[in-house]
Parts: C-alpha cells; structure tokens; sequence
C-alpha cells in the first residue's frame, strides 16, 4: 500500500504551502469560516489578485471543506494521498481501521453530509450494526473469540 505526495508530478503539499504561507512576501492567514465573535457563518466580500491588484467585491460561498478542523483536513488530505484505501490510512497514521473509519464519518458529517447508514464496504460481509452486535457479545463473554471470527468473516457459527 502506497500513499501519493504528489500526483502528475505536481508536488501538491508544496504547492498548498506556499499557498498558505504566501509566496510573494509576507504570509497569507487562514480562512476563518465562523464568528471568532459570536459563532455564526462568516460571509466572504471581497477577492483580490496579489499578483496584478485586482479586487472583486461580492458574497462568495465557502466550500464544504471548510467546515473542517484542522485536524480533519490533514485526515482529508492523507485519505486522498492514499486513494481512499483504509489500510494504507492505516499504516500512514499508525491508527486502526475503527478510528479511520470513525474519522471518516466525523469528516462527512462535519461537511453537511448524512453518512450512509449500514453502508458494507467492499470485502466486508456483515453490517456494522451485526460487527457491533458481535464484539458487544464478545466483550461480555456470550461467544468466543474463535465464534467472533467466524461471525464477523460473515460465516455461520
């Protein structure tokens, strides 16, 4: 399992921190998207070209990445480094498939996104609801460790 750090020979992360470091003298700040204030949504106004000084005044949208914490975009950015496969998120941030998964569902719901309930991914055989249920009656001692295996595998017991 691999991760991209850049992609058609562009070395995206250098180019998103020169971005957000300013690369023509003088440092660029991070977008807020609330209220430092009162908390509400921060309405974008104004647009401006450093380069030949032109201004744009208007109400421009953020897009729904910037509903996200920091830490929830450095998630974003090493899921897509990895092509979306969990166990190379795994291996890149030394985190189980559990937490990379219940990561992922705090990034689509901190988007404005319903998750998809019940949602198999690919390989898997049971639903989460039944994995729950199975390591529910794991932890209190109703099945064993080998009848879990089976179980969560999608095979009878």
């Amino acid at each position: 399992m691999y991760c991209h750090e850049n992609i058609s020979g562009v070395n995206y992360k250098a180019r998103f921190n020169n971005l957000e470091h300013g690369f023509k003298g003088g440092t660029l700040n991070p977008v807020l998207n609330l209220c430092p204030v009162c908390g509400n949504q921060l309405t974008v106004t104004e647009l401006h070209c450093r380069a030949c000084d032109t201004s744009i005044k208007g109400r421009f949208q953020f897009g729904r990445l910037s509903a996200l914490s920091g830490e929830q975009l450095q998630f974003v950015e090493v899921f897509l480094q990895c092509e979306g496969k969990i166990k190379a998120v795994e291996a890149k941030l030394g985190i189980s498939y559990p937490t990379v998964r219940a990561r992922l569902r705090d990034v689509i719901t901190a988007m404005g996104f319903e998750p998809v309930p019940e949602m198999i991914d690919e390989g898997d055989t049971i639903t989460e609801t039944d994995r729950r249920r199975v390591l529910d009656d794991l932890a209190e001692g109703k099945i064993t460790s080998e009848e879990a295996i089976t179980l969560l595998r999608g095979e009878t017991a």
